[in-house]
Parts: structure tokens; C-alpha cells; sequence
């Protein structure tokens, strides 16, 4: 027993040191329920860290706190703008079931005077997504996206994305250039976001790096005719099933701009043509 879960171990770790989503989301145990976390500046847009990024090492470290392995529903509010550095990740344990389990978490990091800051928390359940029932009845559709090799990059474009920065390096994103109008000065106004989503080391997705997924294509707001840092307010993620190895199609929407917030609507898909997460997040608009 002792020998196999060494070997289990030496695996995991492996695994972790051919990943840099996986490093850069690493959590150690501090002691129960804390967890101590390293927030890598490999994330940020313009100067902040990522909030997918953030929810995927919240969801690291609640996935070691819990009974069950998987995010099914995520919800997370962002109370502060997070800062590459060390972070310590809080965690609690609500309820435990058979099926499911419920936790909280925080993550924390500490100001200039010393002080603790708490810059997200989060109210998840978690499941074992392969045990789910296969039962499906849905009127959702794959997005209408063209082919990879026909959609375009952060490279392909004339001049720098407007806000964009260290993470665009980290993933491997092609936009469907009926939602790029932005990039060259010409919005389409409709607030419509799509494209093909993996890891640019080509990492296969799952469960933990879809929290990042949903929240890592440009904003919306940038159809709509808007520039600048589109913060989130709030955030909510449901992970449906384990995807499979392949690039994701990722669509978000925009319906509704007003007092000066948006929301964007997220449909992910994978290779097997299959809806393997939603979320929809609150966000404040640019002034631009």
C-alpha cells in the first residue's frame, strides 16, 4: 500500500512539473484547512492576476480540502484586485454527502503595512463527474467557429491586443475573426466573443482548468466598442462533465450593458463536441 501510493505520488508530480498551469497552481498544506499559494505574474492582464487563473487555485486547494474530487458549481466574488506573490488560501468545509460536498474558501494576501487583504471568496460543491448520470436533454448548440487554422491570434494581428500581456503567452487562443473587429478598430457592437481555447504546452483540459477557461478569452466589452481592464465583480462556474483531450470552443455573449456593469454568458466545449462548462460572471465595463 505504502509503495503504491508512493508511486502515485512520484506520478502526480510528474505530471506537475510538465505543466505550467499545474505549477503555477500548486498549493501546500500549511496546516488543516490553510494553504499556502505562489501567484505566478505568468497570469496577469496588464498588471492583475487573472480571475480564471485565481478561481483554478482556489479550486486546487478545495479539491484537496473535500471529499470529492471535481467542481461541479463554482461561485466566486472578487473583493480586491490580486498581485503576483505569495497568497494563503483559507478553506471550510460546509457539508459533506454522499454525492456531493460544499466548501468555502479565501485566498489572502497581505498589504504593504502588513495587513491581510482578502482579495476572493468562494462558495463550491464538489462531485465525482464520473459518476454523473449520461442522461442528456439539451437545445444547446456547438458554436458555428471556422476552422483553427482559419481563426486568428495574438500573433496574426497588426499591432499589440489592447490590455493584453503575460498570459497571452501561457495560452494557446484562436479567435473566429467575425468577433475581432476590435482588434483593427472596428467593433461590431454585438458583444459576441469566440474562438478555439487550449494551454500553449499543450496540456490537455480538465475539471480544474476550465474555472480558467471561462474566464480567459478577451472581454466581450472590447466588441462593444469599449477598451480597458474589464474587472469581475462575480463570477459563477458549473463544470458538466470531464472534457476530452482536444482544443475547447469557447463563446461568450454579452446581452445586457447597464449602470455602468455587463455580464458575459460562457459556453465551453470540447473535441467530442460535448458542453463541458458554463458560467456566467458580473463584471464593471470600461469607461473607454
Amino acid at each position: 500500500m505504502a509503495q503504491a501510493a508512493t508511486q502515485a505520488a512520484e506520478t502526480a508530480q510528474a505530471i506537475i512539473g510538465d505543466s505550467e498551469f499545474d505549477r503555477d497552481t500548486a498549493v501546500t498544506l500549511r496546516e488543516e484547512g490553510v494553504y499556502d499559494a505562489e501567484l505566478s505574474a505568468g497570469w496577469t492582464i496588464i498588471r492583475a492576476v487573472n480571475g480564471g487563473y485565481l478561481l483554478a487555485i482556489l479550486g486546487r486547494a478545495l479539491g484537496e480540502a473535500l471529499p470529492h474530487p471535481d467542481p461541479l458549481s463554482v461561485s466566486a466574488h472578487y473583493l480586491t484586485a490580486s498581485v503576483p506573490g505569495p497568497a494563503v488560501i483559507r478553506t471550510q468545509i460546509v457539508r459533506t454527502g454522499r454525492t456531493l460536498s460544499t466548501g468555502e474558501a479565501s485566498l489572502f494576501q497581505y498589504a504593504d503595512d502588513g495587513t491581510e487583504v482578502e482579495r476572493i471568496r468562494v462558495l463550491a460543491t464538489y462531485c465525482d463527474l464520473d459518476a454523473l448520470s449520461d442522461d442528456i436533454r439539451t437545445t444547446a448548440k456547438v458554436p458555428a467557429i471556422p476552422p483553427r487554422e482559419h481563426c486568428l491570434g495574438p500573433s496574426d494581428g497588426p499591432a499589440p491586443i489592447p490590455g493584453s500581456s503575460a498570459i497571452t503567452e501561457r495560452l494557446d487562443i484562436k479567435l473566429d475573426p467575425a468577433t475581432i473587429g476590435w482588434a483593427v478598430g472596428q467593433p461590431s457592437g454585438k458583444g459576441e466573443m469566440r474562438g478555439w481555447f487550449g494551454l500553449a504546452d499543450g496540456r490537455d483540459a480538465d475539471p480544474l482548468s476550465l474555472l480558467l477557461t471561462v474566464d480567459a478569452l478577451p472581454p466581450t466589452s472590447f466588441e462593444l466598442g469599449l477598451k480597458g481592464w474589464t474587472p469581475t465583480v462575480e463570477l459563477t462556474a458549473h463544470i458538466r462533465c470531464r472534457p476530452a483531450p482536444g482544443p475547447l470552443r469557447v463563446s461568450i455573449t454579452t446581452r445586457n450593458l447597464a449602470g455602468g456593469f455587463l455580464e458575459e454568458d460562457a459556453d465551453v466545449w470540447d473535441s467530442a463536441g460535448r458542453l463541458v462548462a458554463q458560467s456566467r460572471q458580473l463584471a464593471k465595463a470600461p469607461r473607454g
